[in-house]
């Protein structure tokens, strides 16, 4: 008899989030051996980074929930290496994120990170992220996510993917019935002018600045994970965690191959 996967589940958005409650309740149509490790608050933009010049904090919440003062990389870590090492997650799931993770968001986001952290520690890793529109994050469809991720879910598990590759899920702005499909995706690209820098003065006459980012639509690629999306789809995209760009690294190898090293100082200007 097959034993059930266990699952490490984790966010950005904090312990706290809805999302992260919808995500256990995901988890546990998988098996009934899910861990929770999950940020004391929200980081949402943290990106890949790492907690180096503090120390971390770790809290107790409930039976295998956890909650890191601290990034959601060290999150992972801190779940994989210390909270679970004796036994460690046959699977992580990172969300499920308020808010679609399309595009260059995948570089930002810390929802992307956990799952990238897991598949540099050799776990099979999925991102989820629901989509919301424009009446805001009150508003969010997580019964899309909810009724579509345990079957999609299950099935990238039969399927199975490489272990430099974690995937990246994001559920359309709809109510479940209303979802046209699954789209196999790649990653798309935004009109950057989207991002807004938001002058202001404080009380005491001194500068700030808010970074924001303007909502619209633009004209996707088709095949895209943004087209996918708008269109009603459920987009899974494999990300790559080898950021090589193979075209470039050919024609750099080209140009380089009758390249002259100096060691002398003679590529300086003005020498001989």
């Amino acid at each position: 008899m097959q034993r059930e996967p266990r699952i490490l589940i984790s966010n950005d958005d904090g312990i706290n989030a809805p999302g992260l409650k919808v995500l256990e309740d995901i988890a546990q149509t998988l098996s009934d051996d899910v861990w929770i490790v999950a940020p004391e608050t929200e980081q949402s933009g943290a990106s890949h980074s790492l907690t180096l010049h503090d120390p971390l904090r770790l809290r107790e919440v409930g039976d295998r929930t956890f909650a890191i003062r601290g990034t959601p990389t060290d999150c992972v870590m801190m779940a994989v290496k210390h909270i679970m090492s004796g036994k460690p997650p046959d699977l992580i799931l990172s969300g499920v994120n308020r808010g679609a993770n399309l595009a260059e968001d995948v570089t930002y986001s810390g929802t992307i990170a956990a799952a990238m952290e897991g598949t540099v520690l050799g776990i099979p890793s999925i991102a989820l992220s629901q989509a919301y529109g424009y009446d805001g994050r009150v508003n969010v469809k997580w019964t899309c996510v909810e009724h579509h991720a345990p079957h999609i879910l299950a099935q990238l598990m039969e399927t199975g993917w490489p272990k430099d590759v974690l995937i990246n899920i994001n559920f359309p702005d709809l109510v479940p019935s209303a979802v046209k499909g699954v789209e196999i995706t790649v990653q798309g690209q935004r009109d950057q002018s989207k991002v807004h820098i938001d002058a202001r003065v404080d009380a005491r006459g001194i500068d700030y600045f808010w970074v924001g980012f303007k909502r619209q639509l633009g004209d996707p690629a088709p095949g895209s994970d943004i087209h996918a999306v708008h269109n009603g789809f459920i987009s899974i995209t494999p990300l790559h965690l080898d950021l090589t760009h193979g075209q470039s690294h050919r024609d750099l190898a080209q140009s380089f191959s009758s390249f002259k090293f100096h060691t002398d100082g003679s590529h300086k200007k003005g020498v001989a």
